[in-house]
């Protein structure tokens, strides 16, 4: 029977997931900033009073988030580093994977961001955006091989996604690409090596809502283009 009164297990954090949180803290906050060394682990243990096996654990619960790189050798410590795009589409990728997310969903997903990505392009792009999105669109039509014109179409996007100004849904957007890429595979090459024509169509007319700063038509193309993607692939993987 419980006792009504008792106060219960106290749940005491480990002295290593706490160095880990305060170093996290204050990398976030900048009191450390991009290859700054962090303080040596004899320091770390001076100033926090814990064992050197809790103050090395905390260093690399900090690595495996990207926070944290190590160095050996006489010049050797724990630098601070910035993270980057790579790492946010790895976790992407071991949680869709981890969770068997089906390739219908992660396509799902893209009609549900693109668009939005598409309208802050044509509201936000500047006169070095446009350039760089015709150049891409130049080096589209000139693919002379459907894997090659696959890279050019995702690189394409990924300039929209640039042309956006947030770089939030820049990331996710440049994970999410390729992620479908990987899992997608040949499936992919087939389904836009049939519409080549119908894909440089779409992004000359995309790039015009953009250079316009019609918001409303890049919307409307770009989920007309992604809906058009999603039925093909459908049917691909049907057959």
């Amino acid at each position: 029977m419980n006792d009504r009164n008792g106060l219960g297990l106290i749940d005491v954090p480990k002295s290593c997931d706490m160095l880990a949180s305060r170093l996290r803290n204050q990398i976030l906050s900048g009191t450390y900033s991009a290859g700054q060394q962090l303080p040596s682990e004899r320091d770390l243990m001076e100033q926090t009073g814990i064992s050197r096996n809790a103050v090395r654990e905390a260093l690399r619960i900090l690595e495996t988030q990207g926070l944290v790189t190590t160095r050996l050798g006489r010049y050797g410590g724990s630098f601070v580093c910035q993270p980057n795009d790579e790492m946010f589409s790895h976790y992407l990728t071991i949680f869709s994977r981890a969770h068997s997310i089906p390739l219908k969903s992660l396509v799902q997903a893209r009609l549900a961001l693109e668009p939005q990505v598409a309208l802050l392009a044509a509201l936000n792009r500047t006169d070095e955006d446009l350039a760089a999105l015709a150049e891409g669109l130049r080096l589209l039509e000139k693919a002379e091989d459907p894997a090659t014109f696959l890279d050019r179409n995702m690189h394409c996007h990924l300039l929209v996604a640039t042309a956006s100004h947030n770089q939030l849904l820049q990331v996710f957007l440049t994970s999410l690409s390729g992620l479908i890429r990987d899992i997608a595979g040949e499936m992919e090459d087939i389904v836009v090596a049939s519409v080549e024509k119908d894909v440089v169509r779409f992004h000359h007319q995309l790039l015009d809502a953009i250079r316009k700063q019609d918001s409303a038509a890049a919307v409307r193309r770009m989920t007309r283009h992604i809906k058009a993607y999603e039925e093909r692939f459908i049917g691909v993987v049907a057959q």
